[in-house]
Order: structure tokens, then sequence, then C-alpha cells
């Protein structure tokens, strides 16, 4: 009987908050300044490291379209139908964009009914109108509808046909800005020589265009967005149908990412996602990013047990310290040059900087963007302040949420079968995503410049951790006061 040999522990894992990063020689005059441009994946750049976390109480398009306004991303969850998980993808794709390749369309014989409920489903204020043969006749506005009080009467006695603005198919951005200051119109339908509508210009995307030149946006103009999916054989199909509707990055959402489905499901969709980017996790070590990049993907995301409302590593035992697990996979990794994504850990926004020293390339966020305006759920005011819920997507409650959206129900020999490996939680209400963004990033420029770094590559190559005790954990925040606010 072979027995297994018994060995001394010789390797130490560290978290964030058992290290400092050594103050270095700045030349830095202004924070404004430095670059924080880094890469997502293979093929996609962020204009900050910040990726809000594919989780059902965090990112849905409304938090989607904020991060990717700030130049970071959003990865809308996968505890959705298929339909839903399109719909969310495509309300961020139409959010902003240089033109709306497939605008909102009715014909004439539809109902002002018809009309109102597109209008408040996609929060559009106008809807072009065409005929079977997809060619312009017409736009219907909220200003068209002021004073309309039957909801039965049809489109064509209300819509706008006479002197249309229109613009041939391929005009130029800056063309179409003077018809726009010439004409103060709102809409600005594209069409071809055959009057066919082909796409659609609102002033509101320009004006957002040069007002947040920072947002990030595809090649088209429109906002980048990321979707999760699962191990599946059915999300093969959501892959593909997500890659569809325009999405960027194809993210494969499983616990244990070190694992033969997580592989397999790598080599059945890497063909299928045309433009998108693949990106696969979680995994912690130095062997699992390499089976994960052999697989074939354009990222990597780090971190097993790391998160606030994740219990990974008291119910099984496993896992590694976060600013370990992010070293060991980046050691492998940048001899590939794919990024590492840190999921999980991440507190303030010296975290980031830490993180990005060890070695990722961006980092992903959940508890603190989920008690923000644009998670999904409801405030709610208790006697010591407000809050939102939040949950760890391996909670009972999740896993019995996703049981029911699937038609199935959890029986109660299941429920005492399944094992959770998170908890549901309460985070204090933060009020808007942007302001939370704007402070960590903030802090990662401060943290840039106390490193002597001007972009995220003279970090990573300038930053040095040095180990701290927990007298030093506890020198390095607020002591010996009383803290008012």
């Amino acid at each position: 009987m072979n027995e297994k040999s018994i060995s001394s522990i010789s390797k130490i894992g560290y978290a964030f908050d058992d290290v400092l990063l050594i103050p270095k020689k700045s030349t830095i005059s202004t924070r404004k300044l430095i670059d924080t441009r880094t890469y997502f994946s293979k093929n996609i750049k962020l204009n900050i490291p910040i990726v809000s976390a594919n989780m059902d109480a965090v990112t849905e398009a409304p938090m989607a379209i904020t991060m990717a306004s700030l130049g970071g991303m959003g990865i809308i969850h996968r505890f959705m139908s298929v339909e839903q998980q399109v719909d969310q993808v495509q309300q961020v794709k139409r959010s902003e964009g240089i033109m709306i390749e497939q605008p909102i369309t009715i014909k004439p014989e539809g109902s002002i009914f018809q009309v109102k409920e597109l209008m408040s489903n996609h929060k559009i204020g106008g809807i072009l109108v065409i005929n079977n043969d997809y060619k312009l006749l017409g736009i219907v506005t909220k200003r068209d509808l002021f004073f309309e009080y039957d909801d039965n009467k049809l489109v064509k006695e209300v819509m706008t046909s006479d002197d249309l603005i229109t613009a041939p198919e391929g005009i130029l951005l800056d063309e179409a800005k003077k018809i726009f200051m010439k004409n103060k119109i709102e809409k600005l339908p594209i069409i071809n020589s055959n009057n066919v509508l082909v796409g659609l210009i609102t002033s509101k995307d320009i004006y957002k265009r040069e007002r947040i030149p920072i947002s990030l946006k595809d090649s088209k103009g429109h906002l980048m967005v990321g979707a999760a999916i699962g191990v599946r054989d059915e999300d093969i199909i959501r892959a593909e149908l997500l890659v569809n509707a325009g999405v960027d990055a194809i993210v494969i959402d499983i616990a244990h990412g070190h694992s033969d489905l997580t592989l397999k499901m790598i080599n059945k969709i890497k063909n299928a996602l045309g433009h998108a980017d693949l990106i696969a996790g979680n995994v912690a070590t130095a062997n699992g990013t390499r089976d994960l990049i052999d697989a074939g993907v354009d990222a990597v995301k780090v971190g097993v047990g790391s998160g606030s409302i994740c219990i990974t590593r008291l119910v099984t035992g496993a896992g590694i310290p976060q600013l370990t697990a992010i070293m060991d996979c980046a050691s492998v990794a940048q001899d590939f040059d794919i990024p590492i994504i840190a999921d999980g850990g991440i507190r303030t926004s010296g975290d980031i900087t830490k993180a990005i020293v060890a070695g990722a390339s961006s980092v992903m966020i959940g508890s603190l963007l989920a008690g923000t305006d644009e998670s999904p759920g409801i405030v709610i005011s208790r006697p010591n302040g407000r809050f939102k819920m939040t949950r760890g997507m391996a909670s009972l409650k999740a896993a019995v949420s996703r049981r029911e959206k699937e038609t199935q129900q959890m029986d109660d020999e299941e429920m005492l079968e399944y094992v959770p490996e998170g908890v549901e939680a309460m985070v204090p209400y933060r009020g808007k995503a942007n302001e939370v963004i704007t402070k960590l990033v903030g802090g990662l420029r401060s943290g840039m410049s106390y490193c002597g770094s001007m972009t995220i590559s003279e970090l990573y190559k300038n930053g040095e951790f040095i180990r701290i005790t927990s007298s030093g954990k506890a020198e390095s925040g607020p002591h010996d006061v009383q803290i008012i606010d």
C-alpha cells in the first residue's frame, strides 16, 4: 500500500492586507497625467482597469452602461433566460454609438399603444416608421403623441413624414453633426439609394461621444459589454446568440475553473465566437492558468474563495490567498501575453494597486458596486442606515432562483444535499456607481504616483512589496482616535 509522504508546508499565501507597496521617487506633477489604460483580454483594451462582476446583484444593462461610459466594462450575469440576457446586451449596444444599425421600427398600421409600449420598453423618444420592404416612411416621436389620447389610433395618422431629414449611407460623423446643427433635430435616419433604412444617428450619442471621450467603445461607436455563460451544452447556443447580439466578450463562469468541464467548453465554443474574446476561470494556480491558456482563452479570471460573500474556503478547505494567487497565475500568463483578471478581495483602491503590481491587468469588483443605484434590486431602509442586498452566486437562494428560472423545482432532498459556497448579505447603499468608480480610480492614480509610475505597465515593473505584521496592518488604518464619519 502506497502511503503519501509527509512534507513540511514550505509555501506561504498572502492576501492584500499582508503587504504594502514601498514608496518610490516620483516625477509626476499631477495625477491627471497618469495613464490607466490596460488590457482586459488579448484584444480588448480598457481605459480603467475595473470590471463589474457577473453577479445577479451587480451587473445588468444599467451597470454595464455606466462601466463602459467610465472606460471599464460590465459583465452581464447569466442567471436569466437567454432571451433576457441577449436583450440586456442589446440595451447596452443601443445606449449610444456612432450609428444604431438596427433601430427600433414600427409599421404604419401599428397603433399608438404599440408605440408607447416600445418607447417605454426601450427607453427611447422616437420610432422610425417603415413598410414591409424596410423603406423609410416617417418617424413618430413623443411630441407627436402629446395630445393623442386614443391608443387605438394608427401610426400613419400621427407620424411625421413631410420634409423628413435623412442622410445617405456612409455619411461621416462631422457631416452628420452639421445636419444636426442646421436642422435642430434629435434623430437622423440613415438610408441607402433605394430609401431603405440602414441605421440611425442621434444627437445624444454624438454629444456623449465628445463629452465622455474615455468611454469604452467598439469600432462602430457602441459601448462594449461582456456576458457570462455556464458550461452546459445549451450554453453553446447561448454564446452564439450573445455574439450575434454584438457582445464583445464571453466569460465562462464556473467556481472551479481548472476542470475538464471548463476545458471542454472552451474547445466547443472558441470557434463559434467570431469577434468576441473568450475569458475563463476562476483559477488560483499556475497550472490552472496554463491549462486555460493552452485551451485557447484570451484572458484568465483568478480568485478562489476571496470574494466578500464567498465561503468556499470555509466549506471546502480549498483556496489560495488572493495576492499569491494573482502572482502565481501571472507568472505563467505573462509568458503568453494573456491578461489576468483579479476577481475578488478588492475592498479599497489600494487593493487595486496591489493587484496590478502582483500581475493583474484588471480587477473584477462585486460588493463595492452592489450597493449602488445601477445594481439590480431595491434600497432597504433600516434603523442603522440604507442597504441593498447581495449574494454569492453559489448561495442556496441563488441556486433555488436559478432552478426556478429554468422552470424546474428543487425538492427537499436536493436542498438538503446542496452545499452552498456563498452567503446572502446586505451592503451599504453607496449612491451612484460613477462616484464609487471615480474614487477608486483616483486612489489608484495616487498609488501609481507613490510607485513612481505613469502607466499600468510601469506600475507592474516598479511596484515592490514589503510584508507587514499585524501591528503594521493596524498602523495602516485609523487608530487611537474616535472616528466621526
